[in-house]
């Protein structure tokens, strides 16, 4: 059956934003480093149980690739997600979902950098325009103070999720041929063995919160939607239309995250916010548009 993959990809994007919706919610309720490793290790013990004949079958490859499988699960998964989480306890919901959308900016500067791709005018032209965004978003509306270095700590944690992130897209891009259960449990080890020595420095830091009921009613919707199901749909979405396409519709992400912390949380949208989103989706939509142009003119 034909997949289409602007649907996964919409739909990564929609579990990526609940993922910062329940980070904030988490505060209080389940620590950072915590949430952190407790994600990925049982989702390592579920695809492992699950894909175990997938493993064994890649496991020559998984070998021969195991230090790229494990460096990726530790900077997609675990360096994003702790600081991502940790950036929550300091910054909104709202804002830490609109800052994510520069990650295709990052994709494209990273895509250059590692493989030489080229990027057009028009795509430059709607990271341009989405950059402005993530500044206002990041400034609160005053871009001046980026000048002053007067920016919350939250944000600036978010900063270094980003970059994280648009790394890891960039280089998935060698990955190697492996089943999807081999290759996520390969990434989720990783991740899993990074995240360890985290929970340790926040139970050192006397900073450790275990989970209460809404603790582990968090933890369960991050298993499933965020740390599963939105990966593969992703990986899926990178294979069908690349890692330059694909990390376009991380802008997405603003969308589903003003409109989830507006609905759940009940945070403020801003005038601010209101024009980074305009910023934001007039980036992806001119970068995608002459993604598609040029992918067609190929084609013929």
């Amino acid at each position: 059956m034909k997949q289409n993959p602007y649907l996964l990809l919409a739909a990564a994007t929609l579990f990526w934003a609940g993922n910062s919706v329940a980070g904030k919610m988490a505060v209080g309720h389940v620590s950072p480093m915590f949430l952190n490793a407790i994600r990925w290790g049982i989702v390592l013990v579920v695809l492992a149980v699950a894909g175990r004949r997938e493993i064994m079958a890649d496991w020559p490859v998984i070998r021969q690739h195991k230090w790229y499988l494990l460096a990726m699960g530790a900077i997609g998964f675990t360096i994003f997600s702790a600081a991502l989480y940790s950036a929550l306890l300091y910054t909104s919901a709202t804002n830490a979902s609109i800052e994510q959308g520069g990650i295709p900016l990052l994709v494209f500067i990273f895509s250059y950098l590692l493989y030489g791709t080229r990027t057009t005018l028009a795509q430059f032209g709607g990271f341009v325009l989405s950059f402005a965004g993530i500044i206002l978003t990041a400034t609160h509306g005053e871009p001046e103070r980026i000048l002053q270095l007067d920016v919350n700590f939250g944000d600036a944690l978010m900063i270094i999720a980003i970059l994280t992130y648009g790394f890891y897209t960039a280089a998935l891009r060698r990955k190697p041929q492996l089943h999807w259960m081999s290759l996520m449990a390969a990434l989720c080890a990783g991740a899993f063995i990074s995240a360890l020595p985290l929970l340790w420095a926040e139970m050192a830091a006397g900073a450790l919160i275990l989970p209460d009921a809404t603790g582990w009613a968090i933890i369960a919707y991050v298993l499933l939607f965020p740390s599963l199901l939105s990966q593969i749909f992703y990986i899926r979405g990178v294979e069908i239309i690349g890692g330059n396409r694909a990390g376009l519709f991380i802008n997405l992400l603003p969308v589903w995250g003003a409109l989830l912390a507006v609905v759940i949380l009940g945070e403020e949208f801003q005038a601010y916010h209101a024009i980074a989103l305009v910023l934001v989706l007039s980036g992806v939509l001119v970068a995608e548009w002459d993604g598609r142009r040029r992918a067609s003119g190929a084609r013929t």
